[in-house]
C-alpha cells in the first residue's frame, strides 16, 4: 500500500513538472490599459483651451491698446507742433499789426511837425525877406524841370521822415544818404559821404542857385553836411535826431556853398 502510494505521489509530481514546463515555455503576454477620457478631463481640456484662446485675446488686446498710444502721442505732437505754428504766426501778424499802427502813428506825428514846420518857414521867410536882401544867398530859377525836377520830387516826399546816422532810407537818413538817393533815383551815381559830394559837381554861387543844387556846410571837400535846394528859398537836408528831414528856407540854416551836378 506504501508503496501504490509513494507511486502514486510519483506519478502527481511528474505530471505536474511537465505541466509546468510546459507551461514555462509559452510566452507571458501583459495588457496595459490606458485611462478612459472621462468628462472631467475633457472639461479641463477645454477649460485650458479656453485660458489659452483668452490669453492670447488679451496680448492682441494690449498690443492694440500700445499701439492707439503711439498713434495718440504721435497725433499729439503733431498737434503741438501745429499750435505752436499757429502760435508764432499769430504773434508775427501782432508784431507786424502793432508795427503798422506805430509806424501810422509816427507818420501822423510827422505830418503834425511837417504842418507846423511849413507855417513858422512861411512866417520865417517873409519876417526875413528883408534880412536877406543884402545876402548873397539867392535864386535865379524857382522852377525845376527834367531830372531837376525828380530830385527836387524825391527829397519833398521824404520830409518828415527820421534822421539816423548811416541812414540811407526808405524812412530814415543821413543827409549824405538822402542826398545820394535822390540822385540815384534819376540815374546819377553820387560818393556816399558829405565830404565827397561837395566836389561832384561844378561849384555855383549861392546867388545863382538852381532847384536841384547840392548845399554843404563846410569848405568843399571837407563839407560836413550837404542838402538839397528845391526852388523858392527852400531846401530839403536830413539835419538831425531832433527834426529829421525838413523843408526850411535858407536863412534856417545858410549853407557854405553850392555845386551843380545836373
Amino acid at each position: 500500500m506504501r508503496a501504490g502510494v509513494a507511486g502514486g505521489v510519483l506519478s502527481t509530481l511528474a505530471v505536474a513538472g511537465a505541466s509546468g514546463a510546459a507551461h514555462a515555455a509559452e510566452p507571458v503576454t501583459q495588457t496595459l490599459e490606458l485611462p478612459t477620457l472621462t468628462a472631467d478631463l475633457a472639461a479641463q481640456v477645454a477649460q485650458s483651451a479656453d485660458v489659452t484662446q483668452q490669453a492670447a485675446a488679451s496680448y492682441e488686446l494690449q498690443a492694440e491698446r500700445d499701439a492707439a498710444a503711439a498713434q495718440a502721442a504721435k497725433q499729439a505732437e503733431t498737434d503741438l507742433a501745429e499750435a505752436e505754428k499757429k502760435a508764432e504766426e499769430e504773434k508775427k501778424k501782432k508784431e507786424a499789426e502793432e508795427a503798422e499802427r506805430k509806424e501810422a502813428a509816427e507818420r501822423a506825428s510827422r505830418n503834425a511837425e511837417r504842418a507846423t514846420l511849413s507855417a513858422s518857414v512861411d512866417n520865417g521867410s517873409s519876417d526875413n525877406s528883408s534880412d536877406n536882401s543884402g545876402s548873397s544867398v539867392g535864386s535865379s530859377s524857382s522852377t525845376a524841370s527834367g531830372s531837376a525836377a525828380a530830385v527836387v520830387s524825391f527829397v519833398q516826399s521824404q520830409v518828415g521822415d527820421a534822421y539816423v546816422s548811416g541812414g540811407t532810407g526808405p524812412n530814415s537818413w543821413d543827409c549824405s544818404g538822402l542826398v545820394q538817393a535822390a540822385f540815384k533815383s534819376v540815374g546819377v551815381d553820387l560818393p556816399r559821404v558829405s565830404q565827397a559830394q561837395s566836389t561832384a559837381g561844378t561849384q555855383v554861387g549861392l546867388g545863382n542857385l538852381q532847384p536841384g543844387d547840392i548845399l554843404y556846410w563846410g569848405g568843399a571837400g571837407s563839407a560836413y553836411h550837404v542838402g538839397v535846394y528845391v526852388g523858392d528859398g527852400m531846401f530839403v537836408g536830413a539835419q538831425n535826431s531832433s527834426t529829421g528831414v525838413v523843408k526850411a528856407p535858407l536863412s534856417y540854416d545858410p549853407p557854405s556853398g553850392a555845386v551843380r551836378v545836373l
